[in-house]
């Protein structure tokens, strides 16, 4: 008998504020139930910095030049949203669709690899450093919350953005890390484009194709 896959809503919500962002993310998986659908929002944000619940001091910004700083619930160290950055985020039950957090992780960034692929670039995973690189250069961030079996937050794509905030930081973590970007690497596309491939890609690796 053919069981039909979670209900998953792909949701294009444009600039959207990080702050109102995350206080939506967090309504929605406080009072979703059994048969809540799934949701990807496809976003971008202003300029602003966000710390994970395990930020150390020693990586905050050098230089914040005005840019806001928030203090977040997900997991992960400091990292830099701003225009041109493309933001999927994830609201996902992962217990009603049995995945672990560690497969979802994975599957977060098989998503970014496989939207690389076609254009001949070579993502690739780095043991305990959540995210994507190309060729020692962080592409795409991760970082997420999960209560109650219930994801959120989810993955960023560098696609066509100021990259310099990045320097004020040690980027998750990691004192001299580089970053790149999609445009830089010969990936066509703008952030809104490259999200909702994106989002389109972890829809069919959910089973919602």
């Amino acid at each position: 008998m053919r069981v039909d896959p979670a209900p998953l809503l792909i949701k294009r919500l444009g600039l959207v504020e990080y702050q109102s962002a995350l206080e939506a993310m967090s309504a929605l998986t406080a009072t979703r139930g059994a048969d809540t659908a799934d949701e990807l929002w496809v976003l971008e944000h202003p300029p602003v910095y966000t710390l994970g619940v395990r930020s150390n001091p020693v990586h905050l910004p050098r230089n914040a030049s005005g840019i806001a700083i928030v203090r977040c619930n997900r997991g992960g160290e400091i990292t830099y949203h701003g225009p041109g950055q493309a933001i999927v985020y994830t609201l996902v039950d992962l217990g009603r669709r049995t995945l672990k957090v560690g497969q979802f992780v994975r599957m977060l960034e098989q998503s970014v690899i496989d939207l690389l692929a076609p254009f001949g670039v070579l993502g690739e995973r780095r043991s305990g450093a959540p995210g994507v690189y190309v060729a020692d250069a962080k592409v795409a961030a991760l970082g997420l919350r999960v209560s109650r079996g219930r994801a959120y937050h989810g993955i960023a794509l560098n696609v066509d953005m100021d990259l310099s905030p990045f320097a004020s930081i040690d980027p998750c973590g990691y004192a001299g890390l580089a970053v790149t970007q999609a445009r830089d690497l010969g990936v066509a596309g703008s952030a809104t484009e490259l999200g909702e491939r994106l989002a389109s890609i972890l829809a069919r690796k959910l089973g919602n194709a």
